[in-house]
């Protein structure tokens, strides 16, 4: 188990009792995802987390498949989805890299607060790209420290080796959005609710 799965494990009961920092733009960034949905849609979320937002989306399509690296995660993803009797997601403990999806079988694909903590960033949206049915849509909110805290680059792997954060990638928004368009993307919606604050993008694979 690498030191960012231990990391996670570690925080999830704490993690799943933190209020939603911006309540507002949360609201907003799920009533701007669910325009992108339909009853018949099957959608991927990685890096789920605790599961919270898959469960409120979870009425808006047809199932959701819903991962997460840690096992603590999922397992209280399980239960809240359990607790409100959510039937239309399934919960798994696997990464992106071990997932396995035939290519074009998806309509949207969830990454919220998950290509900022992955080594591989660039392989990962080429995978989410290859998945998606032409016209799918690949929703993201990220926090692009590169604008405003090009320090961090610094303090991460002390961090990191001492078991105080997982891995943390620093890279501003527009290398993010052109991560996206330079695998095939293009930027449906783009929007940050306020200076620092993480990016939420619609990007949308070509018909």
């Amino acid at each position: 188990m690498n030191n960012s799965v231990k990391f996670w494990d570690k925080i999830a009961e704490r993690y799943a009792k933190q209020p939603i920092a911006d309540e507002a733009a949360y609201q907003k960034k799920l009533q701007l995802t669910r325009e992108y949905f339909q009853p018949d849609r099957s959608v991927l979320e990685f890096g789920c987390g605790t599961g919270s937002t898959a469960i409120v989306h979870a009425p808006y399509v047809k199932h959701i498949h819903a991962i997460d690296v840690s096992s603590k995660m999922i397992e209280i993803a399980q239960g809240k989805a359990d607790a409100q009797n959510i039937k239309n997601v399934t919960f798994e403990q696997l990464s992106i890299d071990e997932l396995t999806v035939s290519d074009e079988t998806l309509d949207v694909v969830l990454g919220l607060s998950i290509l900022h903590l992955l080594e591989n960033k660039e392989e990962v949206i080429a995978k989410v790209h290859k998945m998606l049915k032409p016209g799918g849509i690949f929703v993201t909110s990220t926090a692009c420290l590169g604008d405003n805290m090009k320090w961090f680059k610094i303090v991460v792997p002390i961090g990191k080796f001492l078991g105080l954060m997982p891995l943390v990638k620093v890279f501003t928004a527009k290398e993010l959005a052109d991560s996206l368009t330079d695998a095939g993307f293009a930027i449906d919606y783009q929007w940050q609710p306020s200076k620092g604050k993480a990016v939420f993008i619609v990007a949308k694979k070509a018909d």
